[in-house]
């Protein structure tokens, strides 16, 4: 098996045409001068010692030169065996609320934006890991299987918005158990959970939310974005604020960051709660995170390592320079005896 690594270069081997050609024509010009001021009997008396059959083989020394020296430009590789590489990582899935709670800006420039910024700021610390997104309101959707491309994860990630699913509400369980569903083996001990959100969930009262995440197997880390203060929810046009949401009653709606909600969730998973408020403390604290989770073989390739060559085509190159160099055009006198070329 073979490589060519620079096959731009082949086009220099258009010299060799141009060499032969002009050398062609330089050869025929010369004949017809020499033989319209002098015979060929005469010329060989005055010069005896030009050689006809030697300006072709420095022609031949220099298309070999022009021919190595741009093969090792172009670098052939050889492969010499197939070799294995086996990756470890951990499996990341970001669970990004999008209920219109995340429109309030009391964490700049808001609670949504923020979340999409700590996301892309760890996709850009990560290296073996793997990457899926998620987002939920009161329903969850699945915005990114689990993949390595991180350049099509940052692209997901920033198409969310609060517009994107039409039921509204901040439906936690729901984004744990789609969560389940992204991963490829429920054996694995490098699956993680990343949830950011505000945690106000209002219909998770009724339900036993430190269960489900224990027994979920997922390790769940939660990113609290907002104030336990509060915030109103800005209602814009064309990015100017033309009023705020408000309830049945007419009273404008202010959502409170619900710390205890997401420590829970944390807590009873093994995993932990950071504030969001700092994007460069969450980054740091979730990659140290899974620094020191248990990494596990999720992908093993096979692939031929491929050596360079072109120090051979070097070699040659500088040979064949050289031959020509020191080959003259007259005749060699000890070559003359032996009349190798008959002359």
């Amino acid at each position: 098996m073979y490589q060519l690594e620079e096959t731009f270069y082949f086009y220099l081997l258009i010299i060799i045409p141009v060499f032969i050609i002009g050398f062609i024509f330089l050869s025929s010009w010369k004949n017809r001068i020499q033989n319209k001021y002098i015979s060929a009997d005469l010329l060989k008396i005055l010069s005896p010692n030009i050689s006809t059959f030697k300006p072709k083989i420095k022609l031949l020394f220099l298309i070999f030169f022009i021919l190595f020296a741009t093969l090792s430009l172009v670098n052939p590789k050889i492969g010499t065996e197939l070799k294995t590489v086996k990756r470890e990582g951990v499996d990341l899935v970001f669970a990004v609320d999008v209920s219109k709670s995340m429109l309030a800006e009391d964490i700049a420039p808001n609670r949504l934006e923020k979340a999409k910024r700590i996301v892309s700021e760890i996709i850009n610390k990560l290296n073996n890991d793997r990457v899926g997104v998620i987002a939920y309101a009161a329903s969850a959707l699945p915005i990114l299987p689990i993949t390595d491309d991180y350049s099509t994860a940052k692209t997901f990630l920033q198409s969310l918005t609060t517009d994107m699913l039409s039921s509204q509400g901040t439906a936690v369980l729901e984004s744990i158990n789609l969560a389940k569903d992204f991963y490829d083996d429920d054996n694995q001990t490098n699956r993680v959970l990343c949830i950011l959100s505000d945690g106000e969930d209002h219909e998770i009262q009724n339900q036993n939310i430190t269960e489900i995440a224990k027994s979920s197997g997922i390790t769940i880390i939660t990113i609290g974005l907002g104030s336990v203060k509060g915030s109103p929810i800005p209602l814009k046009e064309n990015n100017i604020v033309k009023s705020y949401k408000k309830d049945q009653n007419g009273d404008v709606v202010i959502t409170k960051l619900n710390i205890e909600l997401l420590k829970n969730i944390a807590n009873s998973s093994n995993g932990i709660y950071i504030d969001g408020a700092n994007t460069e403390s969450v980054v740091k604290a979730i990659v140290e995170r899974l620094k020191e989770m248990d990494k596990k073989e999720f992908e093993s390739k096979q692939f031929v390592a491929y050596k360079d060559q072109f120090q051979w085509f070097i070699g040659f190159a500088i040979l064949f320079l050289s031959l020509e160099l020191i080959i003259f055009e007259k005749k060699t006198y000890w070559v003359k005896k032996l009349n190798l070329f008959n002359e």
